[in-house]
């Protein structure tokens, strides 16, 4: 794998511990700061699965193409790549490719350098549709740039 990505380094998800969070330690402000960006994650994620499905699309799939295309210095991943990057099972990728490969948004090809594996690309229709999903996904987040700010917490602000 190329510059040292490997498994799921691209999408691993830390998990914070319950034990170091000082629950007093947050301001009113900062529970109206983090209900505000909750919200707009909320929102933003509706308007996706609304725009996508307006499209012919699942959310499911269109996440598939994203993450297909926005793969770290490829074009193309693995099933099990998918699945670490999707946070989904593996033979639920595999279900997810087939019906997106049955609807000609992607296309398996042999791995050149595993005989077990193959890749997963995205054809051309696949590239289109996403095109015209990525620049409306990106200016409805310029949109919300301020509702999705991260908030800047108390502790922060005094220690910069």
């Amino acid at each position: 794998m190329p510059d040292g990505i490997g498994g799921n380094e691209w999408c691993h998800v830390t998990v914070a511990e319950d034990e170091r969070a000082d629950p007093a330690a947050l301001t009113k402000q900062e529970f109206e700061a983090l209900a505000r960006f909750r919200f707009g994650i909320r929102r933003y994620l509706r308007f996706s699965e609304e725009t996508v499905r307006g499209h012919g699309l699942t959310p499911q799939q269109y996440q598939l193409l994203l993450a297909l295309k926005g793969f770290p210095g490829r074009d193309w991943a693995t099933v099990r790549e998918l699945a670490d990057g999707l946070q989904l099972r593996h033979h639920s990728v595999v279900e997810l490719v087939n019906r997106a490969q049955a609807a000609g948004l992607v296309e398996r090809v042999p791995h050149p350098d595993d005989a077990r594996a193959v890749r997963v690309q995205l054809t051309a229709e696949g590239e289109e549709i996403l095109s015209r999903l990525g620049a409306v996904h990106r200016d409805e987040l310029r949109r919300m740039r301020a509702t999705l700010a991260l908030p800047v917490w108390h502790d922060e602000s005094s220690s910069q």
